[in-house]
């Protein structure tokens, strides 16, 4: 009896690590910047988003709205990035901005001088209004909150077979 339960937890493990790649879905969710110093930096973005298992959301990539620029977000950071931020807004996901393609311009922007930079991302859901918190990290090592990003929701883009945010950028798709 005893194997009889091994061998079916073990398919059972099996069958949901091979169910746990299909289960995400990537969306591409626009938003237009909702105050001036919102639209002073970014204007409008697409964020692409991954939504595993029981609606949690990850951002992979950020694409302007208005040219062809493009950041990667890598998942995580330090602690002391929360710490910097008011308390309300300590709340979501922590992304390095990766620092190749247009990343490191972005970065700069949103925390001029810093030496690297991150952004906590609120969650990320259709129809609803979006913040980023950009933090820094300077060369005294020192993190500081540089600016809160302000968004309302446009709409979602959908991707034309075999697209994607490597080869096209954003204005090759079309708004649902």
């Amino acid at each position: 009896m005893r194997r009889f339960i091994l061998t079916l937890s073990l398919a059972a493990s099996a069958l949901g690590a091979t169910a746990l790649p299909a289960a995400a879905e990537v969306r591409f969710l626009a938003f237009d910047a909702a105050d001036r110093t919102t639209q002073a930096l970014t204007r409008g973005v697409t964020l692409e988003v991954e939504r595993g298992w029981f609606g949690a959301t990850t951002v992979k990539n950020l694409f302007s709205s208005t040219s062809r620029g493009s950041a990667r977000f890598v998942s995580g950071g330090p602690d002391q990035v929360r710490r910097v931020l008011p308390k309300d807004a300590a709340e979501g996901g922590i992304y390095a901005i990766a620092p190749e393609g247009d990343g490191r311009a972005l970065g700069r922007a949103l925390c001029p001088g810093s030496d690297e930079s991150w952004i906590v991302v609120g969650r990320v859901r259709a129809g609803r209004p979006l913040t980023l918190q950009a933090v820094g990290r300077w060369a005294d090592g020192q993190f500081r909150r540089c600016v809160a990003l302000n968004y309302v929701y446009r709409g979602e883009w959908s991707t034309q077979p075999g697209a994607g945010p490597a080869r096209d950028a954003p204005a090759a798709y079309g708004p649902n």
